[in-house]
């Protein structure tokens, strides 16, 4: 049987489980906070006093702080190239709707208030300027890009569940920035943003538990195929207007880093918290390939850390065209 068959044959078995996995980590559309909860109500007579309010707290916040923000919030925003990507790997059923389908649809409702949430909050603050990052989030939509994972649905969970370990520590920081600074609500609606994100890691970390069950060798096969091609996030094909793909990419990091919020460092401890998570040195029935495969995943965070030790990042701030130049 083929590796493709295979995968398909795995994620229908799998698939008997789906509605439960909905259930366990997703939240239905009543209950689940929407973006209004953190924003100025724009029926109230105090609209125009709460708008006051945030452009007087974004104020205290450095530069820095906004090009991160604005990154997240891009990124957050270009969600419809992630579902459409995500409808065509193996085993999911757009057309019939089938347990997998439904998954998506349900997880991409989740994560769209995120950007409808940052996006709102960026236009009030007065801090930034919204025709620029418009652009920047059409370019990330229209360039589409290749995560290297094709169809394949081992090396999608992989990428997913590192993905969104990577932007649960970036709202989580951000968060934690906005209130050192006084900002309360823009710290709660980072927080519970980063907590959707924790839910969602969660989520396809079992997915990946769950296929290390069945299919062992390919699994880790695909593992070792991900870390070893590198994880690009979706931040990696930003572009400002004017410029080609991924030129926004390099500076948007340096910011990242500069300020605590992703760092190379954060990288390597996802990839160690996945090994640790899955268990991988405990992992039996192994082909020879395999093996060797899990042998070079248990040595890379080592070799990681040495070489993110030696990364120098520049002190100086890049100006974006997103962000207004520092006050």
């Amino acid at each position: 049987m083929s590796l493709k068959n295979v995968r398909l044959e795995v994620m229908q078995h799998l698939e008997k489980d789906v509605d439960s996995l909905i259930e366990k980590y997703l939240i239905p559309v009543e209950k689940i906070w929407q973006p209004t909860d953190f924003l100025p109500d724009s029926t109230k007579d105090s609209f125009f006093e709460e708008v006051k309010e945030i452009r007087e707290l974004s104020k205290e916040l450095p530069y820095d702080f906004w090009v991160v923000l604005v990154g997240d919030m891009i990124t957050e925003e270009a969600l419809p190239s992630y579902e459409s990507w995500l409808m065509d790997v193996e085993g999911v059923d757009q057309i019939e709707r089938n347990g997998w389908s439904t998954w998506l649809r349900h997880w991409t409702g989740e994560e769209n208030r995120h950007g409808d949430v940052l996006n709102k909050y960026l236009y009030l603050s007065g801090r930034v300027n919204m025709k620029e990052i418009e652009k920047t989030t059409q370019y990330l939509i229209n360039d589409g890009f290749d995560i290297g994972t094709g169809r394949d649905p081992y090396k999608n969970f992989v990428y997913t569940s590192f993905q969104e370990f990577a932007t649960y520590i970036s709202h989580n920081r951000v968060a934690k920035i906005a209130k050192q600074k006084g900002n309360k609500q823009l710290a709660k609606m980072c927080k519970i943003i980063s907590g959707d994100e924790m839910r969602h890691h969660h989520a396809y970390s079992e997915f990946v538990e769950r296929i290390f069950e069945v299919d062992p060798s390919q699994m880790m096969m695909a593992f070792h195929y991900m870390m070893k091609r590198k994880i690009a996030m979706p931040a990696h094909f930003l572009r400002e207007s004017g410029e080609s793909i991924g030129t926004a990419f390099e500076e948007f990091s340096n910011t990242a880093q500069r300020i605590g919020v992703y760092t190379a460092n954060d990288y390597v401890d996802i990839l160690q918290k996945l090994i640790e998570r899955w268990k991988i040195d405990k992992i039996t029935g192994l082909t020879d390939e395999a093996e060797r495969a899990r042998d070079y995943l248990m040595k890379l965070p080592p070799r990681m850390y040495r070489l993110s030790e030696r990364m120098k990042i520049p002190e100086n701030s890049y100006q974006f065209k997103w962000v207004e130049p520092a006050i």
